[in-house]
């Protein structure tokens, strides 16, 4: 992926690495094969940061300062998106806690059901645990990563056109 990229074509690439997970980790789950199951969960988690990051990156250009995700979902409630808002607030938490583990963002996606995102219950994970992320949140679950690339794809074009 290089700089000149736009953030759709680069949000496309991503879906086409993540589709590759995504199929492995379906097909894992009636093998025994725990290695590459493992394998795929980590790079479709490294998938989803990395095409939300490069989204907050490439768009803060349309907000002065200050947290890029709540600008932006403000700005889409305030324009009639609400939907959107809703669902660019999710999937900012599950990035939150594939990167940071359990804290603000996991307690509050326990606290608002979501078919977006599915939720575990933690297990004495700590934000130290090598595999936390997995472990609270599964984002394995099919449609979750063409979600997130849409939701992205529709902010991105609300801000171009705004």
């Amino acid at each position: 992926m290089t700089a000149s990229q736009s953030v759709p074509d680069l949000i496309a690439a991503a879906q086409a690495k993540a589709k590759t997970s995504e199929d492995i980790i379906l097909a894992g789950q009636t093998s025994s094969n725990a290695q590459d199951l493992r394998t795929a969960q980590v790079a479709l988690e490294l998938a989803a940061v990395d095409a939300f990051t490069l989204f907050e990156a490439r768009m803060q250009h349309h907000f002065k300062r200050g947290p890029f995700s709540r600008k932006l979902t403000a700005a889409l409630k305030e324009a009639g998106r609400g939907d959107l808002a809703e669902r660019i607030h999710i999937y900012y938490l599950a990035i939150n806690v594939l990167k940071h583990g359990k804290g603000a963002s996991y307690r509050e996606l326990l606290e608002t059901p979501t078919a977006l995102v599915h939720v575990k219950p933690a297990k004495g994970a700590t934000t130290q645990d090598v595999n936390a992320p997995s472990d609270l949140i599964d984002i394995g679950v099919p449609g979750f990563f063409d979600g997130l690339a849409e939701s992205l794809l529709q902010a991105h074009a609300f801000l171009e056109n705004r």
